[in-house]
């Protein structure tokens, strides 16, 4: 028998032997019928016994991996029930992961280091995971300081969906001149003499940023899969288990698709997919919404890869751009167009998503579904959902509720929570998004990050803002009325994404017959301080009975990750999440990092030359300190 300690379990002969036993746990499974317990068994995948350790005993034989969780906090797998794994996966190790990074200097100093060992024609790029408000310095980094530690190395650095940074090498290879038209929705930045400056700015559309990056290499397909294989391993560093892909630009069907269909073809996905398709060309959205709906039906897959409906964009005219730093985006005419776009998934019996930022474009979009429901197609067989709804009023969550519509949130505000209040003030920020009216309707409400482009992939910073209602750094933008439970936050991460997923039945509880995902954690999430629930990960992940990443004490149980290729990869040297500084008080954590970010500022206003070199040498001096003189 392999396992860990057991004094007192003896091995069974019968046929109902586990293949996995967790005992000595603090198990909250999600289920209230038995809510908690301390051991579990898993056979053929699935959960088995649920109860005590001498419940689980005799299960146990001679082949039986027991681990002991030396009464650490197990929960059900973790399920992101909005991101963008499929497309972020392609290229997730060839990026420079910021998510956690305590400060700028930090950051540059990464990115110095990263350009250093970057081969010739390739790009250094820091895409999501941070904003302004992560680090101490709480700004952007200047074009001149990315051409100072990176002169010849292309970079790009977005912020949100706000802006992105370039340096000289970049904007060369980007083809960005003094020539360049903006595009709509998007703003180059210019300096006196018509230059780019390496400023690109949301205005309010993030297409400029992305098109930009796009432009950077790409890997070849096989590399694409095993790029996408690391970013699975990383999500189950934090416990998830499941995601419910939301599609996104630049993410073409099939063939944005194939490294994970390869991944699951081969037994070898570590996190379980549910996938959207979001019509990419511009005026012929409907198109291909008919021919999708003859490839491929809702369902079709199994429980690691399946096909979930449409969205999280439909028809592109009905899109509201997120800028919270730009006004509300007026949206043209656009109505015909998705009433079409939504006769043609229900009569095809497909669900969808929809992003919808704004009521006001909610209003407009539920006076489609309406006429629709009057001609008896709403609600169909599939089911539906509007994805973020920060501003969502109650009387359009009553007719959500009427059509039999669910809602999706992302902790977005957690990022943009200070730019939001400071455009449409507190009384607006202390409802964005309103969770406790959704509660008082009834709807199911699921939760996720959106990640990678705007928030991080760590769903402990998405369940801290759930519950706490404060932004990355620190603010407390929304009021307790519109916060929930730690317990409810929970739920929102784990069974209201198996309901989008219609697979509530097997999955987001620990309870007999389930699916075997679950996860022990660093530090109990039910007890540890509330400041330092963005630092939980998972000691231990289970997914379909496998255990798929082990640290710590229970390190050597899971398979050993393949070495990351490319070798200059910025993840096989830094890694992903940056986990900062660990269980240091709030206060001597702001001041460390703030006196790092000084002293870093001192070192530069110290350099020789400084003051009297190039222009944009002086510019990183203004940037940082604007009183300097």
């Amino acid at each position: 028998m392999t396992s860990m300690p057991v004094a007192g379990l003896r091995p069974s002969q019968g046929d109902d032997r586990a293949d996995l036993v967790v005992r000595n746990a603090r198990i909250h499974t999600g289920d209230p019928r038995r809510p908690v317990a301390s051991a579990l068994t898993v056979r053929g995948g699935r959960i088995g016994a649920v109860g005590e350790d001498r419940d689980v005993a005799p299960h146990i034989g001679p082949d039986t991996l027991v681990v002991d969780a030396q009464y650490r906090r197990v929960v059900p797998g973790l399920n992101d029930s909005h991101c963008h794994v499929v497309r972020g996966g392609l290229h997730f190790v060839l990026e420079l992961r910021w998510d956690g990074v305590p400060s700028l200097a930090v950051g540059l100093r990464m990115l110095r280091e990263q350009a250093a060992r970057t081969p010739a024609g390739q790009w250094v790029r820091v895409a999501g995971g941070w904003s302004i408000e992560t680090v101490a310095e709480h700004r952007l980094p200047s074009p001149a300081e990315l051409n100072g530690a990176a002169p010849d190395t292309p970079v790009i650095v977005t912020h949100l969906y706000q802006s992105a940074v370039l340096n000289r090498a970049a904007l060369r290879a980007a083809g960005i001149t003094r020539n360049s038209p903006d595009p709509a929705g998007g703003q180059i930045v210019r300096g006196h003499d018509g230059e780019p400056t390496g400023m690109l700015v949301a205005a309010p559309a993030a297409g400029l940023l992305y098109s930009t990056i796009a432009k950077a290499p790409v890997l070849d397909p096989a590399l694409q899969k095993a790029s996408t294989a690391h970013f699975l391993r990383e999500l189950n560093r934090f416990g998830l288990t499941s995601l419910v892909d939301g599609a996104g630009g630049f993410q073409d069907f099939p063939s944005g698709y194939t490294a994970v269909t390869e991944l699951a073809a081969a037994g070898e996905l570590t996190v379980r997919v549910a996938y959207h398709l979001f019509p990419q060309t511009l005026g012929q959205e409907v198109e291909d919404l008919r021919r999708w709906a003859t490839l491929v039906r809702p369902g079709d897959g199994d429980e690691w890869l399946r096909f979930n409906g449409a969205g999280e964009n439909l028809v592109w005219a009905a899109t509201d751009f997120e800028n919270f730093a730009q006004p509300r985006p007026e949206l043209g005419p656009y109505e015909a167009q998705l009433e079409q776009a939504v006769r043609v998934l229900l009569e095809n019996g497909w669900g969808f998503r929809l992003h919808a930022t704004y009521d006001e474009t909610i209003r407009r979009d539920l006076a489609v579904f309406e006429k629709l429901a009057a001609e008896g197609l709403f609600p169909g067989p599939g089911r539906w959902l509007f994805d973020h709804a920060e501003t969502v009023s109650p009387e359009s969550l009553d007719r959500i509720a009427a059509l039999g519509g669910s809602l999706g949130v992302q902790h977005r505000l957690a990022y943009q929570g200070e730019t939001f209040a400071r455009r449409y003030g507190e009384a607006a920020a202390a409802a964005a998004p309103p969770l406790g009216a959704m509660a008082e309707r009834g709807l199911s409400v699921a939760a996720g990050t959106d990640a990678t482009r705007v928030s991080t992939y760590n769903p402990w910073v998405a369940l801290h803002w759930l519950v706490s209602g404060r932004t990355v750094g620190g603010l407390r933008t929304r009021s307790a009325a519109h916060c929930v439970s730690r317990e409810t936050a929970l739920e929102m991460y784990t069974a209201a994404g198996a309901r989008l997923t219609g697979e509530q039945e097997v999955k987001g509880r620990l309870s007999p017959g389930f699916l075997a995902d679950l996860a022990l954690l660093t530090d109990d999430y039910f007890t540890v301080a509330e400041q330092d629930i963005p630092l939980i990960e998972a000691a231990c992940t289970v997914v379909g009975g496998r255990i798929v990443h082990a640290v710590g004490e229970f390190e050597g149980l899971a398979a050993p990750a393949p070495p990351v290729e490319p070798a200059w990869s910025p993840l096989a040297h830094f890694g992903g999440y940056q986990a900062g500084l660990r269980r240091v008080g709030d206060g001597v954590r702001q001041a460390e990092l703030l006196g790092q970010a000084a002293a870093d500022a001192e070192e530069q206003r110290r350099r020789p030359g400084r003051r009297g070199a190039a222009p944009e040498a002086d510019a990183v001096v203004r940037m940082s300190d604007p009183c300097f003189e």
